[in-house]
């Protein structure tokens, strides 16, 4: 860790209380113009920190920034070891993932960021990805089961959001087919899972699985092309809300990874499975199919009723649904 780091770790772990300079100076075994450097980065960050003369520095409560003690902070313990970093901003935390991949580094490593220039949805598309208003992150995974079973990451990774939403806010997200989180008719969350083939076995060498989360409206808006879609988790800000989400993700997802081969986790996604009985169009490149919902079967691929009684498994490829 960095002294910014250490710095804004002790004044979180005495948010609302005063740390002198030269306090912290002696725990970190720097200078006390080192403490005042990093007090002065943070606050450029976004850090409320007063600073008064012969009393040293007070974060205030109350606000909501993302970083690392305050992730770790809110983990279960089977996560506490886990190796997570946070960035201010990065090109792509799914690239970064698979960099880590690709040079052996073992599953579990976890990049949050607190904006994105270069993310990714699914089909190719941007994710919309601002500062400060939004959480990304991207876990390194190497799944011991069988290429075809891929969509389970994905669904367990919707869960695990919507897990974490209502925990920390108390509000009901739903599961738009294949791994949308919508809150209230709008979209919260995108999920992206990528994978390299194991050539030995045809199972999977790494999987990336990318988690995208808007906690708050931008200011002015939404991009027009996405403000007819897009929601956000919460109306105001929320004292550690970012820190919450961030922790009850990883958690709620190593959770249910943990037990995946099992399948234990689809009467979960049924139950959180949007216009589930109603009547949708599947949309691919070429068509677009009236068809009713049932449910999603132990691969989670939907389960729906054609206009003339036939019923078919639908993956997700490269179609979408859409209400009628």
């Amino acid at each position: 860790m960095s002294v910014k780091e250490k710095v804004a770790s002790i004044l979180e772990q005495n948010c609302g209380k005063f740390v002198s300079g030269q306090e912290l100076a002696q725990q970190l075994g720097c200078t006390r113009g080192a403490v005042w450097k990093a007090i002065r980065a943070l606050q450029k960050q976004g850090f409320e920190i007063t600073a008064v003369t012969n009393k040293g520095y007070c974060m205030e409560t109350g606000g909501d920034i993302l970083t690392l003690s305050g992730v770790k902070k809110h983990l279960s313990h089977r996560c506490r070891d886990m190796d997570i970093l946070v960035y201010d901003c990065v090109d792509s935390t799914n690239d970064i993932i698979k960099e880590c991949a690709k040079k052996g580094e073992a599953e579990g490593k976890v990049v949050i960021a607190r904006q994105q220039t270069g993310g990714k949805g699914r089909l190719g598309r941007s994710f919309y990805s601002p500062k400060d208003t939004g959480l990304y992150l991207s876990i390194l995974l190497r799944p011991k089961m069988q290429m075809f079973r891929a969509m389970r990451i994905t669904t367990c990774a919707a869960l695990a959001v919507c897990d974490a939403i209502e925990s920390a806010t108390g509000r009901k997200p739903d599961i738009k087919w294949v791994n949308d989180v919508y809150l209230n008719g709008a979209k919260v969350c995108g999920i992206l899972t990528e994978a390299a083939v194991s050539v030995e076995n045809g199972g999977f060498d790494y999987a990336v699985l990318g988690i995208g989360v808007n906690v708050y409206a931008p200011e002015g808006g939404f991009p027009d092309e996405i403000a007819d879609v897009a929601g956000a988790v919460a109306d105001n800000t929320v004292s550690q809300l970012k820190n919450k989400l961030a922790a009850g993700i990883i958690s709620s997802f190593m959770d249910y990874y943990h037990d995946i081969e099992k399948g234990g986790f689809r009467r979960a996604y049924s139950k959180r499975l949007m216009w589930k009985g109603e009547d949708i169009y599947i949309i691919s490149r070429e068509q677009k199919t009236p068809c009713r919902i049932i449910d999603v079967d132990d691969e989670c691929r939907l389960e729906v009723e054609m206009e003339n009684g036939e019923k078919r498994l639908i993956s997700s490829g490269e179609i979408s649904i859409r209400r009628r």
